[in-house]
Order: C-alpha cells, then sequence, then structure tokens
C-alpha cells in the first residue's frame, strides 16, 4: 500500500481549510442531501464529503459509513486532492496504490471509487466529494464525470458561502479586504439598511456601479412589490432585536438595475465596531446552481424521455406502501417494440414511448404510480389495491389502451403489451421481491402467446430459482463439450428410403447420465446461452451431415431453431457461414421452427428465413397444430414442409376426429405446394393409414430411434430400406 502524498504547499492548502472553520461547534453547514443525492444518483452505497487534515480525514457528511473519519495515510481521499480533475479507481484490488488498504480487504471493503477535490478560491484542494462502491466498475463515463463534478461544484458553493460568513464576522475591514476580490457579491450596510460597501460582483450580478449603489438603500435590490421594512428590520436588530436572517442562509428573489428578477442565495451577518453595528450580505446567483440541482435531482428520480418516475422511485414507493397496505404491482412489456426502432428509427420510437406513457397513465387512478424501468419495459403500483378482479380489469385497459395504433412520423404503428401481475405482501414483502414477482408473471405472459396478462404463482418463482442454477451447468456443459446430437431417421413411407435425419440435441451430464430435451430444453430456451448452443448444433449437424451423404448423397439434415437466435438478427447470416465452411449445399439443410416460436419473434423472423429460403434451405414448420397460430402463417412463411405432431398420430387409427385432423393438414400442404412429414410414428397400422391418407414420409420408432452419429453411420451402412 502507497501512502496517500502531502501536497508541497501543505501548510498554505491547510490554512485554506481552516478559513472555512467547518469543524467547530457554529458550523452549520448541512451537505447531507447532496451525499444522498449522490449515493442515488450513481446507485452507489457510499458517498462522503471529506476534509482532509493534516493527519486525518474527515467526513463531513457522509451516507452507508458509520465512522466520522480515517487517518490520512489509507485516505483515498487524500489521493483524490492531488488531482486536478478527479480521481476514479474502478477496481482497487487492481490498483498497487490500494490493493493491501486496510479499506479494501476489510470494512469498508473498497473496489470503485471515484472522487472530485473540492478548492478554495485560491484553488487549494480541502477535500473532495466521492462515490464508492462494493463492487468493482468498468470506468466511469463521461456523463458520470459530468455529473460528479456538477455536484461537486454545489458542494462547493455551499462551503464557500460558509467561509465568507465566517470572515465577514471577524472584522469590517477583513471583510472588506476579502469581499473586494470575491467571485459572490458582498454588501455591507449600517443599521439603517444604507449600503456602505460594493464589491465588483455586485455590479455585475446587479447592474449598478460602487458609486450608484453606496448610500442607497437596500431596496434598490429588492422587487419593488416587495420593498419595505429593511432598514427597519436592520434597526430592530441593532437595537438588540432577535435576529430572524443574520446567521442564516436564505434563497430570496432579487431586482437588477433594468427590473428583471433573478433568485438570489443570501448570507447575512453582523459585527460591532466604534460602537457602530453594521451588516453584511453574502449574495449568490443560484441560478445555475438551481438548474444543476434540477437536473441532478430528476437524473436520479425521473425518467428523461417520459417524464415518469424511474425504477427508484417506484421501489421506495412500493417499500412505503406495502408496509401499511396491499399493493398491486404490474409489469408492463412491449411487445413488437422492436420492430419499430428497426423499421422507422430510435426517434419514431421514443414517440411511441411518449405516446404509451401517457395512454397507462389514462387507465390508472390518481393515486396509481407508473413507472418507466428502461427500454420499452414500465410498471405500475396501485396502493390500496382493489379486489382481484378490479386489478385485471385495469391490466385488460392497458393492455387495450397499447394495442389501438399509433401514429408517428406519418407511419401507423402496432404494437401490444404483456403484463405480470403480483399482490403484495402475498408475493413480495419486499419492494424488490414484489417487482420480480410480477416480472416472472410478466414472462409467463410473453411466453403464452403475448398481449395477455397473467398472475404470480410461487412456482414461478421455484422455476425461476431452478432456471438459473441450471443455467451455470448448462456454461459447464458448453466448456466441457458434454452436449451431444443423435438423429432420427426420415423415410419414404412407399419404401422405407432413407430421405433425411432429424437432428436432436441431447446432454450426457455427469451426474444424471443422458438427458433427454424434456429435461434442459426449456431452460436453454428462456436463457442467454439458447443463441450459442444453437450455433453448435448447426455446426455440428452441417459437419455430420457432410459426411452422412456420403452413403446417402440427396439425404437432408433437419436442425431445430431457438427462437433466440432470431433475436440476434444474425441467424441468415450465420447459417449460411456455417454451410461455407462445412461444405453442405443449402438444399441439405431444413431448418425447423415451432408455431411458439413463431408467436414470440414473429417480427423478427420473416426477414431471415425468406433469404435462406431463396438460398435454397429447406423451412419446416415443426408441431403443426398443437399451438393457436393463425392458418395465415402458411401464406406469409416461406415454407417448404409442414410436420404433423406425433399427438395427432397416437390416436389415428382409433380416433375419428385425430384421423379427420390429419387427412385435412395432409390435404392443406398439398394444396399449397409444400411436403407434409408425420412424426410420431410406431405402429405399421398408423403408417398405412398415412399413406392412405396421402402422406408420404414419416420418422418415427417404426422406422428408427434416435441415435448417436456412431450408431446412425452403422444404419447408413445398411440397406436404406432395413428396417432399424
Amino acid at each position: 500500500m502507497r501512502s496517500a502524498p502531502h501536497i508541497f504547499n501543505e501548510d498554505a492548502r491547510l490554512a485554506a481549510l481552516a478559513e472555512y472553520d467547518l469543524l467547530s461547534e457554529s458550523d452549520d453547514v448541512d451537505l447531507n442531501e447532496m451525499v444522498q443525492l449522490a449515493a442515488r444518483l450513481f446507485d452507489v452505497p457510499i458517498a462522503l464529503v471529506s476534509l482532509v487534515e493534516r493527519d486525518t480525514q474527515t467526513f463531513k457528511a457522509r451516507i452507508g459509513l458509520d465512522v466520522c473519519g480515517t487517518a490520512r495515510d489509507i485516505s483515498f481521499c487524500a489521493h483524490a486532492i492531488t488531482q486536478t480533475d478527479m480521481l476514479v479507481i474502478p477496481d482497487a484490488l487492481l490498483d498497487p496504490r490500494f490493493a493491501t488498504n486496510p479499506l479494501v480487504t476489510g470494512s469498508p471493503y473498497i473496489r470503485f471509487y471515484a472522487g472530485v477535490p473540492l478548492r478554495s478560491p485560491d484553488g487549494f484542494a480541502i477535500g473532495s466529494l466521492c462515490i464508492i462502491d462494493h463492487r468493482p466498475r468498468n470506468g466511469f463515463s463521461d456523463k458520470d464525470r459530468t455529473n460528479l463534478q456538477a455536484l461537486a461544484r454545489i458542494v462547493t458553493d455551499r462551503l464557500e458561502i460558509r467561509r465568507l460568513a465566517i470572515a465577514g464576522a471577524i472584522s469590517q475591514s477583513r471583510f472588506e479586504n476579502i469581499a473586494a476580490t470575491s467571485p459572490d457579491g458582498i454588501i455591507c450596510a449600517d443599521q439603517d439598511g444604507d449600503i456602505t460597501f460594493w464589491n465588483t460582483a455586485c455590479e455585475r450580478l446587479f447592474g449598478f456601479t460602487a458609486d450608484e449603489a453606496v448610500g442607497k438603500s437596500l431596496d434598490i435590490i429588492v422587487p419593488e412589490r416587495m420593498r419595505g421594512g429593511h432598514g427597519g428590520g436592520l434597526q430592530r436588530v441593532a437595537a438588540g432585536g432577535k435576529p430572524r436572517l443574520v446567521g442564516t442562509t436564505v434563497e430570496l428573489d432579487a431586482a437588477r438595475q433594468d427590473g428583471s428578477e433573478f433568485s438570489i442565495e443570501l448570507s447575512l451577518s453582523m459585527w460591532c465596531e466604534a460602537d457602530q453595528t453594521s451588516f453584511g450580505a453574502i449574495i449568490r446567483d443560484i441560478s445555475e446552481r438551481r438548474a444543476n440541482e434540477t437536473r441532478l435531482f430528476n437524473l436520479a428520480h425521473i425518467d428523461s424521455l417520459t417524464g415518469l418516475p424511474n425504477r427508484a422511485v417506484l421501489l421506495g414507493r412500493i417499500g412505503e406502501c406495502a408496509k401499511a397496505e396491499p399493493v398491486a404491482v404490474f409489469m408492463v412489456d412491449l411487445d413488437g417494440f422492436k420492430n419499430v426502432n428497426d423499421t422507422l428509427g430510435h426517434t419514431a420510437g421514443d414517440a411511441v414511448l411518449c405516446q404509451v406513457a401517457e395512454r397507462i397513465r389514462e387507465c390508472v387512478r390518481s393515486i396509481d404510480t407508473v413507472a418507466r424501468l428502461g427500454g420499452d419495459e414500465f410498471a405500475v403500483l396501485m396502493p390500496d389495491s382493489p379486489d382481484q378482479a378490479a386489478v385485471g380489469a385495469t391490466a385488460d385497459r392497458i393492455i387495450a389502451a397499447i394495442g389501438a395504433p399509433c401514429v408517428t412520423e406519418e407511419q401507423m404503428v402496432h404494437i401490444g403489451a404483456s403484463i405480470g401481475i403480483a399482490f403484495g405482501p402475498k408475493d413480495g414483502e419486499f419492494a424488490e421481491d414484489l417487482l420480480s414477482a410480477a416480472d416472472l408473471a410478466m414472462y409467463q405472459a410473453k411466453g403464452e402467446g403475448r398481449n395477455c396478462r397473467r398472475y404470480f404463482a410461487s412456482p414461478l418463482r421455484d422455476a425461476a430459482i431452478n432456471r438459473r442454477a441450471f443455467e451455470s451447468e448448462l456454461r459447464r456443459a458448453i466448456d466441457g463439450n458434454e452436449f451431444e446430437l443423435f438423429y432420427q431417421p426420415q423415410v419414404r413411407i412407399a419404401d422405407r428410403a432413407l430421405l433425411g435425419v432429424e437432428a436432436l440435441l441431447r446432454w450426457r451430464h455427469p451426474v444424471h447420465g443422458l438427458l433427454s430435451p424434456d429435461d434442459f430444453l426449456p431452460t436453454v430456451e428462456s436463457g442467454l446461452l439458447a443463441p450459442e448452443i444453437g450455433r453448435w448444433v448447426m455446426e455440428t449437424a452441417c459437419a455430420d451431415a457432410v459426411g452422412m451423404r456420403r452413403k446417402v448423397p440427396d439425404l437432408i439434415v433437419g436442425v431445430n431453431v431457438f427462437g433466440a437466435q432470431f433475436s440476434t438478427g444474425q441467424l441468415a447470416i450465420d447459417v449460411a457461414a456455417v454451410l461455407d465452411r462445412t461444405g453442405l449445399p443449402p438444399e441439405a439443410l431444413e431448418l425447423e421452427i415451432t408455431e411458439n416460436i413463431v408467436l414470440r419473434h414473429d417480427d423478427t423472423m420473416l426477414a431471415p428465413l425468406r433469404a435462406l429460403r431463396k438460398t435454397g434451405v429447406g423451412i419446416a414448420f415443426d408441431d403443426f397444430g398443437t399451438g393457436f397460430a393463425s392458418l395465415s402463417l402458411l401464406k406469409r412463411y416461406p415454407l417448404s414442409r409442414l410436420k404433423i405432431d406425433r399427438s395427432f398420430i397416437r390416436e389415428i387409427c382409433t380416433d375419428r376426429v385425430d384421423a379427420a385432423v390429419v387427412n385435412a393438414m395432409v390435404y392443406l400442404a398439398t394444396s399449397l405446394g409444400v411436403e407434409v412429414i408425420a412424426e410420431g410414428v410406431e405402429t405399421e397400422a398408423q403408417r398405412d393409414l398415412l399413406r392412405a391418407c396421402g402422406c408420404s414420409t414419416a420418422q418415427g420408432y417404426l422406422f428408427g430411434r434416435p441415435m448417436p452419429i456412431t450408431d446412425l453411420n452403422a444404419y447408413l451402412s445398411q440397406d436404406a430400406r432395413a428396417v432399424a
């Protein structure tokens, strides 16, 4: 650990610090609001205003720490005051100056630090405003730097008022010497309220020269509507009356020479010399500071685009309400919004978000809170929530309102909304838990077709916990090559000739053995690793198919595609690259997509599928007839084949309805010029009935079970007509 450096002109710096008299009993500077704002704005647990003395640092204001100071040699802020700009430490454990610092290796376990020097008018750094996190960060953006520096300027302003007040209390002559060069307006007046001193800064602030102001009443800086009584008030205080403003700092409206008004901060002090009472006023134009404070406050509390409260405000209100009454929390996620940004641009997308914000507000009560959490996610808090039916009715109104067309840039935009609903305290005692419960319910709504609402149920959280645990294992499975592909034959019913294979993912788990897709695919599909696993499946299946086609030249390999692979926007490019690397012809590959994927990703699927179909890649609609997809999708999508789900084949010989459905599907596919294949064929009777319906291709245990590549190679070496 490197001890904090001392500064070359340390004595002068300490003398500058002493001018503020910040550690005396008379100190009335309150900076707690500033550190609270900093902690919220930057989402850190600790924020401090530190005064660096010769051997110690003292915390003038603090949040997140119980101690009032530390020794200087371990102080981060003592390093910060040596900087011209600010000191930023993304990870203290990776910085040789701090890696062994006891504040890093022990409580408060500092990992991230950013501190701005607080400087006196003469340029001496007396301390710093800093923020601290227990977690490392990648860095500190230019926007973050600007905001922290703005906060530091506000802190410095408040400290400077204290310094000038201390100086003014010493003596009239000392006061005037300092005031002459002060950047703040300094006025001295006698007990009658007549101006006796007027510095250069006052000339700039009010427009009056010193010659014009000295000898005049203080009323010249008071708006006309507020004039009168100032001299009398000073006389009363001089005669021993109780002061109301002396020794305090207040914000007032002031008037310039031209009559225009502006806001000032005024600190009034009083002293006696030669039996005469005098008054001094330190005046500062706070217009810019107010603007900065408002901007920083809004950054910490308000979404800049929609004007809605942000996540921090929402969590605070949930916490307040949930302690005293039952509440309902909605998580609202827009469906189809990405397509708006992609096709019309982010300006149009922002306009749609603003319309959505207003529509949600119009659907709720005045006591409800509507917040934007970021992106296309909104939330609603309903305190004193009515019964479930009333909450559901509100959610339905929101879905209907968002579903109405939006007009932006003369374009008609159609989006939807999926809503998850949680009730407190039943579904969570703490704000974060309640919001998480609503989030889980929202994802269920998206998974079940979108444009609907769902209520939280405890199994959703259990499933999420299990899924997170499983996801860590999936990462290990990828890195450890635990995934395998099995292949199931697809044959021509008439002569059992092998036409293709479907690639099926398996997981050879080191503890649980060989896992079937039902055991892990739901976790893969809903997790972050789906695109990576999907690319591995595509690469492996295409490479294997090249070898298979040496024995069966026209063989086609079917590969199932995850919905997340469409979300990347790179599917067509990725598939083309795999085909190029492996040397597999496009017509030898068939991508299989399910109805659920179409319903979830319809807005992102058409373009890549059409591009791939043009190159010759086949597109199969898997599990056809089991979901809620519209028949219009058959017209919109560039399909080459329909796959009849095994649930219709299982009872085809005994259930007239299933037989009729299969017959209708075959007829529909034939009419559209699309091939058809039946899945799950296990008996000769099923095969014969399918052939009678006009279905020419099938897969199932009757023709071959899913098998690893080694067994498949043996299968391919046999007569293609042989029964597996």
